[in-house]
């Protein structure tokens, strides 16, 4: 009782002095058409309750993480309810169907503008599970992962330009030059790390986009390119709600598609390469697993999957050009999966979900966008690092052999 009515004095006196401090600037309003001095006092009141608010949860989560700290150094479970109901293999099937039957009504009952929102989530999906193969299994820090997005998009922008392949035709083809880019640049950087690998590939990332704006001749510079087909069936004539509804659909195969190969690919023996390497890298070489062919497949694979989606967004948008491609685009998918949880499928997809749906439906607030976005992202650094979702281990158990007795 003691503690709790201290940790209630603290708040008080930090609410008084951020009140204090921020008195010029909320409370005071000098009109200069009518040369009066306005006082808004309601706003010193909503600052005294939010920061006696923050404080004293800060303070709350503080005392918690020390204990569930204690906890584990004593050799207990600090694992909450969710990661372990997580970790039952059939609660994950359960839910996992729930969601898909889920996701193939919604173009049914909501609008074109809800599932036009919901497409640009699920390519966030995707190329939050490509990048998590890159940061969340193999441990190599990425920054310029939207060039390879821009490069399945603009490889199908171009050709569908100049020879007007189809789409379903160039999707294949984008996630494999993607691929290909992914070996090139894995190549010249296999014995970096740290920040030496995230300077490089963000380099990377900025010379594709200048050489997107100068190469006129290929690329169209600023300008971009416009009339990209849209994906077709059959020959079909749809109308832009069908439209919209046929690329949802096609999103959603994959987005499954996505799970169902990363997810075997994380419990796979290159895997488990991937997770060693991110663990220690000496110690991986030592074990004898080949340290550049281990990383390449990381980079591929990862740009394999942006190369694909990349064709997709350029099929939606019917317009691309370099803005589309930016660092701050890159930004966003690695904050999907660092916030999600780096090396864990469904804490990426949550994580894209958070990302890109709130600043949709919380447009009022666009203005404190960035300083919200920003805010989180600290504190989940502090209070939660290993992200919404931790990344869940294959487990494997010894149950004896079959027929043994319990003397044997």
């Amino acid at each position: 009782m003691t503690t709790m009515m201290q940790e209630f004095k603290q708040s008080i006196i930090v609410s008084i002095w951020f009140v204090f401090l921020t008195f010029p600037l909320v409370v005071v309003r000098v009109n200069t058409m009518n040369n009066v001095v306005e006082w808004r006092w309601m706003n010193m009141v909503w600052i005294a309750a939010g920061s006696f608010v923050l404080s004293y949860l800060w303070r709350y989560m503080l005392a918690r993480k020390l204990v569930q700290k204690k906890v584990e150094e004593a050799g207990g479970d600090t694992r909450g309810k969710l990661q372990i109901l997580l970790e039952d293999e059939s609660f994950r099937y359960k839910a996992m169907g729930v969601l898909l039957i889920v996701a193939l009504i919604y173009p049914q009952v909501f609008d074109t503008y809800q599932t036009t929102i919901m497409i640009s989530a699920l390519i966030y999906v995707v190329l939050g599970l490509g990048l998590n193969i890159n940061v969340g299994l193999a441990g190599m820090l990425d920054l310029g992962y939207v060039a390879f997005f821009g490069i399945g998009a603009y490889t199908f922008a171009i050709i569908n330009h100049h020879f007007d392949v189809s789409f379903w035709l160039m999707l294949p083809v984008g996630g494999l030059v993607g691929c290909l880019f992914g070996i090139i640049l894995g190549f010249p950087i296999l014995r970096l790390r740290g920040d030496y690998l995230a300077i490089v590939t963000l380099g990377f990332g900025m010379i594709f986009k200048v050489v997107m704006e100068n190469w006129t001749a290929l690329s169209f510079g600023p300008s971009g390119i416009a009339n990209i087909d849209k994906p077709g069936l059959f020959g079909l004539d749809m109308n832009l709600a069908s439209h919209t509804n046929y690329i949802y659909y096609i999103m959603i195969a994959m987005v499954v598609f996505t799970i169902i190969v990363t997810n075997r690919l994380k419990n796979s023996r290159i895997g488990r390469a991937w997770i060693a390497l991110r663990e220690d890298e000496i110690a991986c070489v030592a074990m004898g697993i080949d340290m550049a062919r281990t990383k390449l497949s990381a980079y591929a694979l990862g740009a394999f999957w942006a190369g694909m989606v990349g064709v997709l967004f350029a099929s939606k948008t019917t317009f691309i050009n370099p803005a589309s491609f930016t660092f701050m685009e890159s930004a966003i998918i690695l904050s999907i999966v660092v916030l999600g949880g780096m090396g864990s499928i469904l804490g990426v997809i949550l994580g894209a979900f958070i990302l890109i749906l709130l600043p949709e439906y919380m447009r009022a607030f666009s203005e404190y966008r960035m300083l919200a976005f920003g805010a989180a992202m600290v504190l989940m650094m502090i209070f939660r690092p290993q992200g919404i979702i931790s990344g869940l281990r294959q487990k494997y158990e010894y149950k004896g052999l079959k027929g043994q007795s319990n003397d044997g």
